[in-house]
């Protein structure tokens, strides 16, 4: 069954939420940030970059920065820019735009469900990025981003949101991306528990994205619980943010791949060696989309091909992972064709979220910075949970989940007490 927990976040003011939730620091340009950070001084940014100047100096220095962050949290804190609830609250958040609406409940997590399985992964994690986010939450003693989670619908769970998205929500603002951010306090003692309750019907929740953070939330607590030797499991450190969906909430894109180069073989030579494994088919200048699994796009030259996996392709395939088709991709074109031996660490290739479309991929190519680029088919539900249940690991960059929420939006403070 999975834990959940309700908390008291600390969360900004009515007045200015609009201004302090911001996107996720890494999804800014240099110029974009030196913009926020200019024109609006109410931006969780500046608690993320408290060393930035006004004449738009960026650069950080590494030794004390984990305490600048601390001391400028605090200080949004102190300048009444953020509020603390006085009771512990489920939240309700709901992301609308063009592209859909997405709802989700935010929560504490447990870090024994992340190490018993009942919070299944599908990522492989790198030790050095889980340490280093560890030092970060041990140090700044807050979370705001939270994990995305999702779970197998529940309809006693959908009823409960429902009623509660019929009453008023505390925050309703639009940020300059066209998306809508609704939010309702759940702080009411018998609904807190009647959340609470239903949840134990869940027997596993997935992550669907935010796997290093809950390594290192995990990572963190074991070494807290090691160096008390005593606990009561009520300390923050024993949880870590998350918001849970529902998993028709949820949207997985597509992610796709940029190559810089054909690895030193002819364009005839690479078109031949796909033959083994795919049929081809021009598609000129029409810009062209997979349509169903197994199915590739692929754009080089000026123009757009159509990729078919051949049957003894795909019969040959041993695990759940050996048939997604991101692995299809790097077994039988990136590696043996294009050389590209690993996607973490090969400067060759680089990935572009399927929010940017082919036309994306296409803009990509033509600016001559690569020479090559592959669209895939996203990835469904169903393969995501099947690979996590199959104790598998995907290949990096295989799902672009959305929605994304703002960071500093609700913030858990790792020193309170869980009840």
């Amino acid at each position: 069954m999975a834990t959940i927990k309700p908390f008291k976040a600390t969360r900004p003011k009515l007045n200015k939420v609009h201004l302090v939730a911001s996107r996720s620091v890494d999804n800014y340009n240099q110029a974009e940030l030196r913009m926020k950070l200019t024109e609006n001084p109410y931006t969780f940014l500046h608690v993320i970059k408290p060393d930035f100047q006004k004449n738009g100096s960026l650069k950080s220095s590494s030794s004390g920065i984990l305490q600048r962050i601390k001391a400028r949290y605090h200080s949004f804190l102190n300048d009444d820019i953020f509020q603390k609830e006085e009771k512990p609250a489920y939240y309700i958040y709901r992301q609308s735009s063009d592209e859909g609406t997405h709802t989700g409940i935010l929560a504490l997590a447990s870090i024994d469900d992340y190490q018993n399985g009942v919070i299944k992964i599908h990522e492989q994690t790198l030790t050095q990025k889980e340490e280093k986010l560890a030092e970060y939450l041990e140090t700044c003693e807050f979370n705001a981003e939270p994990v995305c989670m999702l779970y197998e619908t529940d309809k006693k769970i959908d009823e409960i949101v429902e009623e509660v998205l019929k009453t008023k929500a505390v925050y309703d603002f639009t940020t300059t991306d066209k998306k809508n951010h609704e939010l309702w306090v759940v702080d009411d003692e018998a609904l807190v528990s009647k959340i609470e309750e239903r949840f134990q019907n869940v027997n596993f929740t997935y992550i669907a994205d935010g796997h290093h953070r809950s390594a290192s939330s995990t990572l963190l607590g074991l070494k807290k619980r090691d160096a008390l030797g005593n606990y009561s499991g009520k300390e923050g450190f024993n949880y870590f943010l998350a918001i849970y969906f529902p998993e028709h909430e949820l949207k997985i894109y597509d992610f796709n791949r940029l190559v810089r180069d054909l690895n030193g073989i002819s364009k005839d030579d690479f078109f031949k060696a796909l033959e083994h494994s795919f049929t081809v088919q021009l598609k000129g200048k029409t810009t062209f989309s997979p349509a169903q699994k197994h199915e590739f796009s692929l754009y080089f030259d000026g123009d757009w091909y159509q990729l078919n996996l051949k049957k003894h392709i795909l019969d040959s395939a041993k695990t759940v992972t050996d048939k997604l088709d991101a692995s299809i991709l790097t077994r039988e074109i990136l590696h043996p064709i294009l050389g590209i031996a690993d996607l973490k660490t090969d400067e060759r290739i680089t990935f572009l979220n399927g929010l940017k479309g082919m036309k994306g991929l296409q803009q990509q190519v033509d600016s001559g910075k690569f020479s090559i680029a592959f669209g895939l088919f996203p990835v469904n539900m169903e393969e995501l949970k099947a690979v996590a249940d199959a104790n598998e690991i995907m290949p990096p960059k295989t799902t672009w989940v959305e929605p994304k929420l703002r960071s500093g939006l609700t913030i858990f403070d790792l020193n309170d007490i869980i009840l």
